[in-house]
């Protein structure tokens, strides 16, 4: 049968079928759609990242003082300024609690104005130091002591620390099972499909804490695999060429595979509740079996 056009309607549907199929590929996709690649697991995306880049030895601090201070500093910053500012902290023997509390705002601010933002890091430096002083008498061991559901809610009330900078000081600092997101993070998991943009950071935090054995060692290398990636390879503009996660990079738009779940319905739980929570999840997984994600 032959169209107005003269082409056969056969040739017309076919092709008719073809084009709706790639707009229907181009729209946002449901995690079981036969358009999206499979996203990896959490155990394959950290064995593929270990077997590529081996172990990393991060945080690069010489006492956990150092990486507190680093932490408050990192915010909006590339680490070599960062480091800048630490050397000058350390070369006018200023990298204690008690020699921070003892400087003026101006020398503070003019030994860390490397960092970018001196004037409010000088802030949150002096608020975070004079808490950890007046709460913890500047001991390390002491603070190490309070339970992770106590402390991570604690250090959120000080002024300038937010859950990135939070779990930073928890994980690298103080030996505390606590994953940290941060924008590398983030930007791997997106293109991925494994979390969407408009993810809280608990949310993306719960992704791995509710998933993985609450270890440190595993926790630490776990996300300094994800900074590696992220400044080798998933950087802003990404290079594919290599990857270890190549196959599971996700065209076009992001689909939102479920990994992303509220642990609970708004309000319905206080911060100190969900720590609680997260961290029994964490044991009973140490205790149930061997982990494959050990090194």
């Amino acid at each position: 049968m032959v169209g107005p056009f003269g082409f056969e309607l056969g040739i017309l549907n076919f092709v008719w079928i073809l084009v709706f199929g790639f707009w229907i590929c181009g729209k946002e996709q449901s995690p079981m759609s036969p358009c999206s690649r499979p996203s990896p697991d959490l155990t394959t995306i950290y064995n593929l990242l270990h077997a590529a880049f081996g172990p990393q030895h991060w945080w690069p601090a010489a006492t956990p003082f150092e990486v507190m201070t680093g932490a408050i500093l990192t915010q909006n910053a590339a680490w070599p300024n960062v480091e800048r500012a630490i050397a000058n902290l350390k070369r006018a023997r200023k990298l204690t609690p008690k020699a921070i509390l003892a400087l003026s705002d101006r020398e503070l601010q003019r030994l860390i104005k490397p960092s970018g933002f001196f004037r409010v890091k000088a802030k949150r430096l002096r608020s975070f130091v004079d808490y950890f002083t007046t709460r913890y008498q500047g001991s390390i061991a002491r603070m190490q002591r309070e339970p992770l559901a106590r402390l991570r809610p604690e250090l959120l009330r000080v002024h300038g620390i937010g859950p990135e900078t939070a779990d930073s000081i928890l994980l690298y600092a103080l030996n505390q099972p606590s994953f940290v997101i941060d924008a590398y993070t983030r930007r791997i998991l997106e293109r991925h499909g494994l979390t969407t943009r408009k993810a809280r950071y608990d949310d993306v935090r719960a992704v791995f804490e509710n998933r993985l054995p609450h270890r440190v060692r595993l926790f630490n290398e776990y996300h300094a695999l994800f900074v590696r990636l992220a400044k080798t390879h998933c950087r802003p503009k990404p290079r594919c060429a290599g990857c270890p996660l190549s196959a599971y990079r996700q065209d076009g738009a992001h689909p939102p595979i479920p990994l992303i779940r509220k642990l609970t319905a708004e309000g319905a739980e206080n911060a100190e509740a969900k720590e609680l929570r997260l961290s029994a999840q964490g044991r009973r997984l140490s205790n149930s079996r061997a982990w494959p994600l050990d090194h």
